[in-house]
């Protein structure tokens, strides 16, 4: 259940945007969009998105909006603008809004071109490798007996006789909850099973079982392993654009330090703890 005090009205003012068609209502004429309504969302919970609310959810993110307008209305009316401690807080945020934006701005004006991107894959190619994958399937039950006749079952079947008769054994006798599914544990990677059954799937040739129950804390098993996917090199194209952020967040972060020792250099610097002045 999405949840959202009150107290969100407080966080994360937004600039209003306004299009035909994300229009939410208007409170007093002044006019509340989607994005007002996905500012104040994220404000609470940042992977959340407006649009799939519940209907009731949605409701009452209008409602704390509607109050956002009427309390910022109230607010003004009785002069919180001239405040001392308003004000003081005003030009905190203005000070923030403005490095923030200026820094936003430094970092899209840095360009990494395709060819330092690539060059970079090249040079780093060892950290660009999909690891080997296993598909596997299996069936669990509780004693080593039980697991022993089902191999016994299978053990003269090949191909796809062995592998429809393995989905049918699973499906009729594992406990396990990928029963249902022929006994199925889809994709996985080295290390990610318990280490008895992982040491055994990883033994075994592709359309092969396991020749003797394996043990687990689950029980007793047996492994049919379904496919063997290599490791492989990522292709170029699917981590360009990765590359590319990290080269320009690199880039950017050498800048601003330079920017900032050049700048310290030419300011004047008081610091009280050291009793003197620099320049």
């Amino acid at each position: 259940m999405f949840k959202l005090a009150k107290t969100s009205l407080l966080v994360a003012a937004a600039t209003l945007s306004l299009s035909a068609s994300d229009l939410l209502l208007t409170v007093n004429g002044k006019n509340i969009t989607t994005d007002d309504a996905q500012v104040l969302v994220s404000a609470a919970a940042p992977n959340a998105n407006y649009a799939d609310l519940k209907p009731q959810e949605q409701k009452m993110i209008k409602e704390r909006l509607i109050e956002k307008v009427l309390f910022g209305e109230l607010a003004k009316k009785e002069g919180i603008e001239n405040d001392p401690e308003y004000q003081k807080s005003l030009e905190m945020i203005k000070s923030e809004l403005a490095i923030n934006i200026w820094m936003k701005k430094q970092l899209d004006n840095v360009i990494v071109s395709d060819s330092e991107a690539k060059e970079f894959y090249e040079k780093n190619s060892d950290k660009f490798v999909q690891e080997a994958t296993l598909q596997a399937r299996h069936i669990l039950v509780e004693s080593e007996k039980d697991a022993q006749k089902i191999i016994d079952t299978l053990k003269s079947l090949q191909g796809k006789a062995l592998q429809e008769k393995f989905i049918a054994l699973a499906k009729e006798k594992s406990t396990g909850p990928s029963a249902p599914n022929g006994g199925d544990l889809g994709t996985f990677k080295k290390g990610q099973m318990v280490p008895s059954f992982s040491e055994a799937v990883w033994a075994l040739e592709e359309g092969k079982i396991t020749t003797k129950p394996v043990k687990t804390r689950f029980g007793y098993h047996v492994i049919y392993l379904e496919k063997k996917n290599p490791a492989s090199k990522v292709a170029y194209n699917d981590v360009k654009p990765q590359i590319i952020a990290t080269l320009k967040q690199k880039q950017f972060t050498a800048k601003i330090q330079e920017m900032a020792k050049e700048l310290k250099k030419k300011a004047t610097i008081v610091d009280p703890g050291k009793k003197e002045e620099t320049k």
